[in-house]
């Protein structure tokens, strides 16, 4: 389940068809702000669809960590559809957008977790053991569908899977939990 106040982002902030340009987007930040705790350092968790990051965001009990779909849909980056079915084209020039809001936002301190990167190197990664990650596709798809990966689909997610651990090679570390990522994240904050 998203964000409640996304719905307060898209219809406030911009037009959906509002063209793609470099700008100041302090007024974007600023109203994310009002809601989500900043931090001295910004983090990023990338996770494919289905490894808890709504789950997480929605329990927590202060909102340091943003759910990364409102942040790249308040700052128009995603489209308000069902993008990630479009063309692998497409989706590479959407996800592109995200890392350009994923970088600033963690200059400005927010801590981030989600499932959208081309080229930004996250700071850990969550890939829960194979039959888990079903589970919760699985679960979420029956229960709080509201995007992402379906469970019918068994290589596109083991091909997810793969891809997203692709950062590992950069010394990114890989985690079963989003908890557990988390957990790694607070503890480095004060190295």
């Amino acid at each position: 389940m998203k964000d409640e106040n996304i719905k307060l982002y898209y219809s406030d902030l911009y037009s959906e068809d509002t063209p793609l340009v470099f700008t100041d987007g302090s007024k974007v930040y600023n109203e994310l702000k009002k809601t989500y705790i900043t931090h001295n350092k910004g983090y990023f968790i990338y996770g494919p669809s289905g490894v808890g990051k709504t789950y997480f965001i929605n329990k927590q009990k202060e909102k340091n960590w943003i759910d990364g779909d409102v942040l790249w849909e308040a700052a128009k980056a995603f489209p308000n559809d069902d993008w990630w079915n479009r063309s692998g084209k497409e989706i590479d020039a959407i996800e592109r957008r995200a890392d350009v809001i994923t970088e600033q936002a963690k200059r400005l301190g927010f801590w981030i977790i989600g499932a959208s990167s081309v080229n930004v190197i996250p700071d850990a990664i969550v890939i829960p053991e194979f039959e888990t990650h079903l589970k919760y596709i699985k679960y979420r798809e029956n229960h709080n569908y509201d995007g992402g990966m379906k469970g019918n689909n068994l290589d596109k997610i083991k091909h997810n899977r793969e891809y997203f651990s692709r950062f590992a090679k950069d010394g990114v570390p890989i985690f079963k939990s989003v908890d557990e990522a988390v957990d790694y994240i607070e503890n480095q904050k004060d190295k």
